[in-house]
């Protein structure tokens, strides 16, 4: 039997969990896209 967990991080569904969201992390990463340009030349400003 485990011994009890002394914080979060000892917990295997937390660890499961983390390592879950990085790859997911890492994954979305390669669907960014690059910035597009204002189809106006500059940005809209108020002032």
């Amino acid at each position: 039997m485990r011994e009890p967990a002394k914080t979060f991080e000892d917990l295997l569904i937390w660890q499961k969990v983390h390592l879950f969201v990085l790859a997911v992390y890492r994954l979305s990463g390669a669907f960014k896209t690059k910035k597009l340009p204002s189809p106006w030349g500059r940005k809209l400003d108020s002032t």
